[in-house]
């Protein structure tokens, strides 16, 4: 997708693209949003992050903070005690990020009720259909 001068997207893909998506594919995933939101408010260590994130795996979170330190929106600082205490913050361009991430999160935390609902109701009716034998048109 291209950008025009008002800041709007246009439909039109290009080369640009790919490195588009990809970037949103980091920058959009379910602990990313919530790692960048947390590191938001103030520098954290990794168990502290760890505690913070319920269910994610220690694996996930280093992954997770490995490609944002990759993508230059996480600084991971070493300090040097016995035994070394890590740190992660955010860079000055993961705080560009924290804005829109921030109204992302708090768009899922209120509209997830009705999220949830329409999930129940698709569910629902792709049941009421699998049993009445009609397939899907979009399949």
């Amino acid at each position: 997708m291209k950008s025009l001068p008002n800041g709007k997207l246009t439909g039109t893909f290009d080369a640009d693209c790919s490195a588009t998506r990809e970037i949103l594919n980091r920058v959009g995933d379910k602990w990313s949003v919530l790692v960048v939101v947390l590191l938001g408010d103030q520098a954290m260590r990794f168990s502290a992050l760890k505690r913070t994130l319920d269910g994610i795996s220690q694996r996930m979170l280093t992954t997770t903070l490995r490609a944002l330190e990759r993508d230059g929106l996480v600084r991971r600082t070493v300090h040097p005690t016995n035994p070394p205490q890590v740190d992660y913050a955010l860079t000055k361009l993961g705080r560009t990020l924290l804005e829109p991430v921030s109204v992302l999160a708090l768009w899922a935390q209120g509209h997830r009720g009705e999220v949830q609902r329409a999930r129940d109701a698709f569910d629902l009716a792709s049941r009421r259909s699998a049993h009445r034998g009609h397939a899907r048109d979009d399949a």
